[in-house]
């Protein structure tokens, strides 16, 4: 559905309900552009775990109703007046907002913005939806696009275009992850791990961003690579993907660091990358992770999680705990340099990407998305 007299479709969320999603396909009314801002057509977009963690958050602290999306792909309709990224009729792919003026964003590391919260996670008002009673604000700007829309308002800073790149809109599509997802399990590997040849690499859970971690260590020639997860399926492809081995967590009586050393000449990892934001593979991470290892959060923990360390034993270990946002990459550079990879065969995304149709259930009730 194309941008008409201002309104389209877009993914409503809603106040969750006992702690489930309540998103409903709607139609809406945008505002005007600013001049910092594009109108993009969305050919495709992401299903994050974030998005998901974000439509059951408390409404106390974040505002509902609001769209959310934030690894999208689309074509440019229109250009506010200040932007230069894009141009109408240019291919995109979207990413997050940064402020590109704190010392972090000015050193190449965007993802670690001082702003990277307020920008991304905030959100303000991007388009109405009607009811019984008239027009109700819905808010948007989730990461600076909003993308689960079938045209979104978007940030120029969020912007990669890759007019040049994209070989047509079916390619396109399946790029739509790059922004967050592939971004994020990639960058990880390459830049917040600087892993190499000398490394053994274990990722804890084997989702679109394990398994593209999975690629990236691959692709910098990691001497071992082990996945860890609890499906068939993930643990097959993982090793389709250059996975060295693979440890099933179905069976309760495993022990997940026993098994890392049986598939790694009886040592622990240098680095073990955790996508699953569980505390218990967190915690055992930090144990059987090899001395001066690095152990690198990247799945969302719950919100009221808490670590307790014994400081001195963690002291003389030598290991470090760090975090990972986006693979601390900067999308402008990054995602032509995965595009770049991915037609050299090193990078084989279409092997992780499904596509699915926007549907919605029969409308005699809420008319939620099924």
């Amino acid at each position: 559905m194309a941008f008409t007299d201002g309104t389209t479709q877009a993914l409503v969320a809603y106040e969750p309900k006992n702690g489930r999603p309540d998103i409903r396909l709607e139609e809406v009314e945008l505002r005007k552009l600013a001049d910092d801002e594009l109108l993009v057509c969305i050919v495709a977009v992401g299903v994050c775990h974030t998005d998901l963690l974000f439509a059951t958050w408390p409404a106390d602290q974040i505002p509902y109703p609001r769209v959310l999306g934030h690894e999208g792909s689309g074509i440019v309709q229109q250009a506010g007046s200040r932007v230069s990224r894009a141009s109408i009729g240019d291919s995109v792919l979207l990413s997050f907002r940064s402020c590109a003026a704190c010392k972090t964003c000015k050193d190449d590391h965007p993802s670690f913005c001082d702003q990277f919260a307020a920008l991304n996670y905030a959100g303000e008002l991007n388009a109405y939806t009607a009811t019984d009673s008239g027009k109700q604000r819905v808010h948007g700007g989730f990461f600076g696009q909003s993308s689960f829309a079938r045209v979104a308002i978007v940030k120029e800073s969020s912007v990669v275009n890759v007019s040049g790149l994209v070989r047509g809109e079916d390619e396109l599509k399946l790029l739509a992850p790059l922004g967050c997802g592939f971004q994020t399990g990639i960058g990880t590997v390459e830049n917040v791990a600087s892993a190499g040849p000398e490394d053994a690499v274990v990722v804890l859970g084997l989702g679109g961003v394990g398994l593209a971690a999975i690629m990236a260590a691959k692709l910098k020639g990691c001497k071992t690579i082990i996945g860890v997860d609890r499906l068939p399926g993930r643990l097959a492809l993982a090793e389709a993907l250059g996975a060295t081995g693979v440890i099933d967590t179905v069976n309760k009586g495993v022990e997940i660091g026993e098994e890392v050393k049986k598939l790694n000449n009886n040592d622990g990892p240098s680095v073990t990358i955790d996508t699953t934001g569980n505390m218990d593979l967190i915690r055992g991470a930090v144990q059987w992770t090899a001395n001066r290892g690095q152990i690198i959060i990247v799945g969302v923990p719950p919100p009221d999680a808490l670590f307790n360390l014994h400081l001195i034993e963690f002291m003389q270990t030598g290991k470090v705990i760090r975090g990972s946002i986006e693979g601390d990459a900067d999308p402008s550079k990054y995602v032509p340099r995965m595009i770049k990879w991915y037609r050299e065969g090193k990078l084989p995304f279409e092997k992780l990407v499904k596509f699915y149709p926007v549907t919605m259930s029969p409308r005699s009730s809420s008319g939620k998305v099924q």
